[in-house]
């Protein structure tokens, strides 16, 4: 597939490239752009990325667009397609390209023209009758596109600002190949299938409520998933001679100023001011910890230092980001950092990268790593860049972990290995990450003495596991469908009474279940059986136990599982000790 560059220079790739995905995705939006101006000719143009999966193209609609419209837009973009649209690419003056926006009454794009540095370069790309101010790249040809669907439509702000107009913001996703599209609607229905807010609602996990936004309430159930997690995450960090700490919720603007946040981070910040000094909600743990860390002199023997924290963070993300547990504006942090000598960041760093390993095996992840390099706003010289990278780079080799490039993409503090686990659908999610970091300890003035008796700056890695134990937590719900494996279950084991007649029976089970610390509830309710079973796999509860005359006179229960091929789901009778085995 051949690559359009806005020096006119043309590149093959293929598909599965990245650069070349995004080109064919760019091209799509444009594609999708001439077919609403040709069906809708005052209809203003704004921005039309590629993005992670497809594309978006957000318009100005002189009229209420609605997805029965995409139908009619469809339809003309394979028209389009088939013209075999070569594309070019050009450069204009700034006076040229104002003009040509002014003409065609598209005051947005103008906007973007007039907003543009003094001196900067205009290109435009041209398919056929439509012109597009675009840096590209594209595809050099419409017909490339073999199939595309337009998925659905959203309202999204003029530049993601609130107090801007809204938008009307149509999403795509196309392929080179009909059966990829299709591979890829058949994947989307099962992601709808799995959408964790459907069925976090449906299980009893978490509520979403208009009164905070982003602001998620955990529910009994809910809570005890949660709560299952962060004993995990005890369990193993304990084991790995990590600390617990728990630091303030809110901290003071001077702290926030020495770490860099308040300069760098601060439009993501919530704050507020307490006897007329201004203090700040945190977004992140590590300034917090970085204060225990200085609360007395340290000595090289208690390095490495690891200081452990599930630390409740707020963000301010905009309304039109939140999506469920996956983006909100408060969340579980589950944090480390760690203080170090220079000579142990080598072990450090793939201990962690062991132990992000260990947690997602045990759920079933695949995982691949990316090096995130230095970014424009970054603090700090080239030389502690290049060591930081190289610490890392070299960390990860020697484990024979293999990773990519993300120019660029580091915290301002230092570079980071993100880890990006893929679930059972196929779906890729960044959650843990390792960075390492010589700034923070010397905007701190961190020191410890080392064994020639000298004063010494320490070195800091900050990592996750789960990232978000909330988000997380959504993952799993759609890893899974809902169907939590026994460990995790919130409700591990059903009791089924097959009438009133049972249900003492059915209460001494119960507690002997509950004896054996067994998450157990009992439906009691004056129902046939064939009902409640139903809804205990609604429920998706691992284990149905049915007690009836026969397992009263017997002493034992008759065993379902939720999981396993139609008809071999019943296990028959067994007595609770040895039910009880098996789910051990």
């Amino acid at each position: 597939m051949k690559v359009l560059q806005r020096n006119g220079q043309v590149i093959e790739g293929n598909f599965e490239q990245k650069e070349v995905r995004e080109a064919f995705w760019h091209t799509s939006a444009h594609v999708l752009a001439q077919a609403v101006k040709r069906l809708y000719p005052d209809t203003q143009c704004a921005i039309g990325p590629a993005i992670e999966n497809g594309f978006y193209y957000d318009f100005d609609f002189g009229f209420p667009f609605t997805e029965e419209n995409l139908g009619d837009v469809e339809k003309e973009m394979r028209k389009i397609v088939k013209e075999s649209l070569a594309l070019e690419v050009y450069e204009v003056s700034e006076e040229e390209a104002i003009a040509y926006m002014k003409e065609n009454g598209e005051n947005w794009k103008l906007e973007l023209i007039e907003g543009l540095p003094e001196g900067e370069r205009i290109s435009f790309y041209r398919q056929g009758d439509y012109a597009e101010f675009c840096a590209g790249p594209h595809i050099t040809n419409t017909s490339l596109i073999k199939a595309f669907k337009l998925l659905s439509i959203a309202g999204a702000y003029w530049r993601g600002d609130e107090h801007n107009k809204m938008l009307t913001r149509i999403y795509g996703i196309s392929f080179p190949k009909a059966s990829e599209l299709e591979e890829y609607l058949t994947q989307l229905a099962e992601a709808k299938a799995r959408d964790h807010r459907k069925l976090g609602k449906e299980l009893g996990l978490f509520a979403l409520m208009e009164e905070g936004p982003g602001f998620p309430f955990f529910l009994p159930k809910g809570m005890v998933l949660k709560n299952l997690l962060i004993d995990y995450w005890r369990k193993i960090h304990e084991r790995e001679g990590y600390m617990e700490i728990s630091t303030p919720v809110m901290l003071s603007r001077e702290l926030w100023e020495t770490s860099g946040h308040w300069e760098h981070y601060r439009e993501n910040m919530y704050t507020s001011v307490i006897d007329g000094e201004d203090f700040a909600i945190k977004p992140m743990n590590c300034p917090g910890g970085m204060l225990v860390y200085k609360m007395e002199p340290r000595s090289y023997r208690e390095l490495p230092m690891r200081l452990g924290e599930l630390g409740l963070v707020h963000r301010h993300e905009k309304s039109g980001q939140l999506h469920g547990l996956m983006r909100v504006r408060c969340f579980t942090q589950d944090d480390a950092h760690i203080f170090m000598t220079e000579e142990q960041i080598m072990g450090e760093i793939q201990n962690v990268a062991r132990l992000i390993d260990e947690f997602y095996t045990k759920f079933g992840f695949d995982y691949y790593v990316e090096l995130s390099t230095k970014p424009e706003n970054s603090i700090g010289s080239d030389e502690e860049w290049e060591l930081a990278t190289s610490a890392l780079e070299n960390a990860i080799k020697g484990m024979g972990i293999p990773y990519t490039i993300n120019e660029g993409d580091g915290a301002f503090y230092g570079p980071k290995l993100d880890f990006h686990l893929k679930d059972s659908i196929g779906r890729t999610w960044q959650c843990g990450t390792i960075q390492l970091d010589f700034q923070l300890p010397r905007r701190f003035e961190a020191e410890y003495i080392g064994g020639d008796g000298e004063k010494h700056r320490p070195i800091m890695i900050h990592r996750v596991v789960f990232g978000s134990i909330e988000r997380f937590i959504g993952i799993l719900i759609e890893h899974y469908a809902g169907k939590f494996p026994v460990w995790l279950s919130p409700v591990q084991v059903k009791i089924l009474p097959v009438s009133d007649k049972y249900l003492a029976y059915g209460e001494k089970v119960m507690a002997e279940l509950k004896s054996r610390n067994v998450r157990v509830e009992m439906d009691g309710r004056n129902e046939k059986l064939g009902y409640k079973i139903r809804e205990a796999r609604l429920e998706k509860v691992p284990y149905m136990l049915i007690v009836g005359e026969k397992e009263q006179e017997n002493s034992t229960v008759t065993v379902r599982r939720r999981d396993g091929e139609e008809g071999k789901q019943d296990l028959g009778e067994r007595r609770v000790e040895e039910f009880v085995g098996m789910l051990n």
